[in-house]
């Protein structure tokens, strides 16, 4: 048994090491689309925002086991539901042969986080939840698997899982990481786009500034700024932060928002121009 198991891992490993080179993060989910809120904002009382109540205290939900016939390892975190004997005593052979090929827990992990990025940018959702889950696994402090599924419930527009999986590693980042903060800030502008509530734009907010704070040349956090002022009909300053984003880096601008913006109002600069 142990044997079989330590050739699966060489097998695993061995397929994950020629996967493709990943070229993006989250970009690759076209986070950067520009939409207009699908509800009226005058007519949003019957909607509910992503943004958890904050005069509630989070609910304990004991775990249970999965329904039969559900595969918990295409699931974020396994579902988070409580495994069988049969799937702990699988997991625990697991990590005895990463201890076997791997200097510490915390390398084997962060080996399969990159991989699942690396699935992920090609398109193998299955594949990359499967591997950020061994990620956590390895080691549950271990912030890009909590990221990485994020990212996966956003690209299935599972809008409030994303959020929270998110939240989850910039808790373990100590919130400290700008650019899994510009991702979290660039799903709560979805939201506004899905549920016209105000409150995911000043969640969105929040964040941008907060990412600004700890790096003011963050091109990528300037577009999602230039978004939001956008959505929130500051249209001036929404066109100021385009342009500060596209002078720090021209290949990171969106189509999708520039589009947006020169639907709203001429360029102020005028460097860029509507198609005839």
């Amino acid at each position: 048994m142990r044997f079989l198991l330590l050739s699966s891992l060489c097998v695993l490993i061995s397929a994950d090491i020629v996967a493709q080179q990943a070229v993006f993060r989250s970009q690759s989910a076209n986070l950067n689309s520009y939409s207009t809120p699908s509800k009226s904002l005058s007519n949003s009382s019957n909607t509910k925002s992503f943004v958890p109540a904050q005069d509630t205290q989070t609910q304990v939900v004991k775990k249970k086991l999965a329904p039969k016939g559900v595969n918990i390892h295409l699931l974020p975190l396994f579902g988070e539901f409580e495994k069988t004997d049969a799937q702990k005593a699988v997991d625990e052979e697991f990590l005895k042969a990463c201890d076997a090929n791997f200097k510490s827990r915390s390398e084997a992990s962060d080996f399969f986080a990159t991989r699942a990025w690396e699935y992920l940018s090609e398109g193998e959702k299955d594949t990359a939840t499967y591997r950020f889950n061994l990620a956590y696994l390895l080691d549950d402090e271990n912030a890009e698997a909590y990221w990485g599924l994020g990212v996966i419930a956003y690209q299935n527009e599972k809008y409030a899982q994303a959020i929270d999986l998110m939240n989850r590693g910039l808790e373990i980042e100590d919130d400290d990481n700008v650019t899994l903060i510009v991702d979290l800030s660039t799903v709560y502008i979805k939201c506004f786009t899905v549920d016209a509530e105000k409150e995911d734009l000043k969640k969105a907010f929040e964040l941008l500034t907060k990412a600004l704070t700890k790096q003011p040349e963050s091109a990528n956090a300037l577009m999602q700024l230039s978004l939001a002022k956008l959505l929130n009909n500051e249209v001036d300053e929404a066109w100021e932060r385009f342009h500060q984003g596209y002078e720090l880096d021209p290949d990171n601008a969106s189509i999708e928002i520039l589009e947006g913006l020169l639907a709203k109002k001429e360029d102020p600069r005028g460097i860029f121009k509507k198609k005839n």
